[in-house]
């Protein structure tokens, strides 16, 4: 499931030659994308420092990475459940976008700070109104909080970019109906 997300997110940018060539190798959201307590090939790395797959080590968060490795590293390590690596890795990017503050607002939200992480996903449909990944966490925190009426506005909104088959519109629908998958 993660890989199709993958690909509907990197297609929508148009780069699915990207797409295609980490399709296969997600690392660490391979699973679905789920809460799993870590793993996969990322090692754990102290706080403030993110794996550099090139030196085979950590580094400084502040270091030469460029945004997209730090952005799809602090990806898979949140969708891992490492949420306060997965911050380290996405806060050292320099340019954040849309998909950048929905990860932080995920990780931020799954951490239990619900309020900092709307307001990272209120940024990021500042910057992207139909990025149907925001509206999917945003409406799974309105879920989790009991809001559900707000959550099935989300859904809507899910819905009207990208139809009821995307594995987004199934996660929140799962979640409206108290049936989550574990991500």
């Amino acid at each position: 499931m993660t890989q199709v997300r993958n690909a509907q997110f990197f297609a929508r940018m148009g780069l699915v030659a990207l797409s295609l060539a980490i399709g296969s190798a997600t690392a660490l959201g391979a699973s679905g994308g789920g809460g799993g307590s870590g793993g996969g090939s990322t090692p754990s790395c102290k706080h403030g420092t993110v794996y550099d797959s090139s030196k085979h080590q950590c580094v400084k968060s502040g270091a030469s990475l460029d945004d997209k490795y730090l952005y799809q590293q602090g990806r898979d390590l949140a969708l891992a459940g490492r949420y306060d690596e997965a911050l380290t890795a996405l806060n050292a990017v320099k340019a954040p976008d849309s998909m950048t503050l929905t990860m932080i607002g995920y990780a931020t939200r799954k951490l239990g700070n619900y309020d900092e992480g709307l307001a990272y996903y209120r940024k990021a449909l500042a910057l992207d109104p139909n990025n149907v990944n925001t509206h999917e966490y945003l409406g799974e925190a309105y879920a989790e909080k009991g809001k559900l009426d707000l959550a099935k506005a989300e859904l809507i909104k899910v819905s009207a970019v990208c139809g009821t088959t995307w594995e987004q519109y199934q996660d929140l629908s799962k979640a409206i109906a108290g049936t989550p998958d574990q991500n």
